[in-house]
């Protein structure tokens, strides 16, 4: 067979992702050939839908450790900001800020943990998106299929004429700004796949007539067979999006298409909502948290999200979209049994410990925090400069600090705060 170099996306971030997916999707769909005997595009999305996702499993379990600690944190939270409520000046902002960053450090938690899991799945996601939108770019035992047939294409007198007729009349949206060249250029070959691989049913009817390649049925009608043993699901073409196949299908009375079509990014919202459903700890949060408010709003706009964009994605993509959902909901399942009989009590008291080194690594050390204590303070501790000389012991300086009036908002009492937040953790 002739390999054909087929367009794929060359971009720096993307264009290597894609083409790693590309790799392994290729690999799954040779075992399900040759070992299964189930040549589907469909079943290797579903089979690397799940080898993502276990992949993905270490920050599906951050995920939710994230969201269960928070649980037990929220009080904690709520009670800093009460404290600090009205309050606008610069010194408040900031000594706020610091205090919810030590309840953070002590539960060991960031305040970004549950963001990550989404920064990383942007990349897959859009990487994928140029996958499935041109399988044969990426997966070369589907690529494969179309050699025969471009070769004799390439071969016919205007061929760069005849298909650019074939992509006015069929052609997708995608594929009307391609143009051929007609000298049979590598170039000339790829687009040629690009346009083949979108072409909707009535596409192929009409290039199996005699208007296009007639010479070239038989070819037509084998890569046609070929694709539709491999790339379609319940008769859906898994590169075209439900959109396109709704509005298509309704055009030709195909309503079972139509229904099928719909029904896609329906199963998407559903499966979200699902995984959302599961994904929460059985805890209530309170309604007046400002970060359980957004958390509601994040878990009523993600699924609808997944419903819009559903219909303007490829099918496979929604079918990663769907199956991934499923694979998460499982494993949400398995990690609430988890962290049912595991001790979060343990966890936070050690969790309190690398609190005090993270303080300690931000420059806030003992030294330092006696030190602009006793700078900023000189009028009340100059009588007790000897005491503070003489002092034996860590317990007589925390007694003597409790003393101080500090003036609010001064380096000195914010490390007074930090010192005693690490002395009640070292406890």
């Amino acid at each position: 067979m002739t390999f054909l170099f087929l367009t794929a996306d060359n971009g720096k971030i993307l264009g290597p992702i894609a083409r790693l997916f590309g790799y392994l999707m290729n690999l799954i769909y040779i075992f399900q050939s040759q070992v299964l005997h189930l040549p589907s595009i469909t079943l290797t999305i579903v089979l690397f839908t799940i080898f993502i996702y276990i992949l993905l499993y270490p920050l599906t379990y951050r995920q939710q450790k994230f969201a269960i600690l928070s649980q037990k944190m929220n009080p904690e939270i709520q009670a800093i900001q009460k404290k600090y409520n009205n309050k606008k000046d610069q010194a408040s902002l900031q000594a706020m800020q610091e205090e919810t960053q030590m309840v953070y450090d002590k539960y060991g938690i960031s305040p970004v943990g549950s963001c990550i899991q989404l920064i990383i799945q942007a990349p897959i996601f859009f990487a994928l998106y140029r996958v499935f939108y041109n399988i044969p770019a990426y997966i070369n035992s589907v690529k494969n299929i179309f050699s025969g047939l471009v070769s004799g294409i390439i071969a016919t007198d205007g061929y760069g004429k005849i298909m650019s007729s074939l992509i006015k009349n069929f052609g997708t949206r995608s594929s009307s700004a391609i143009k051929f060249a007609g000298n049979g250029s590598l170039a000339d070959k790829n687009h040629i796949v690009d346009v083949l691989y979108q072409l909707n049913d009535k596409g192929w009817v009409a290039l199996s007539g005699k208007k296009y390649f007639p010479e070239l049925s038989g070819q037509i009608e084998n890569v046609r067979s070929g694709l539709k043993s491999c790339n379609y699901l319940f008769g859906l073409n898994i590169s075209d999006t439900p959109w396109h196949l709704i509005t298509s299908g309704w055009q030709d009375k195909t309503y079972l298409v139509v229904f099928l079509a719909l029904l896609l990014p329906v199963l998407s919202y559903l499966s979200q909502l699902l995984n959302i459903k599961v994904g929460q700890t059985s805890n209530p949060t309170n309604a007046d948290d400002a970060m359980a408010r957004q958390m509601k709003s994040m878990n009523l706009i993600m699924p609808l999200m997944s419903l819009i964009f559903a219909f303007t994605v490829p099918v496979g993509l929604t079918v990663y979209w769907i199956v991934g959902a499923l694979v998460r909901t499982v494993q949400m399942l398995y990690l609430n049994k988890k962290f049912e009989k595991i001790d979060l009590n343990k966890i936070i008291e050690k969790n309190k410990k690398k609190a005090a080194e993270k303080a300690e690594k931000r420059g806030i050390k003992r030294a330092q925090i006696y030190e602009a204590a006793k700078i900023n303070t000189r009028s009340n501790l100059s009588s007790k400069a000897k005491y503070k000389n003489n002092a034996s012991s860590t317990d007589s300086i925390d007694n003597e600090s409790k003393n101080v009036n500090y003036k609010k908002g001064s380096l000195a009492s914010k490390a007074n705060l930090v010192h005693e937040y690490n002395n009640k953790n070292s406890k």
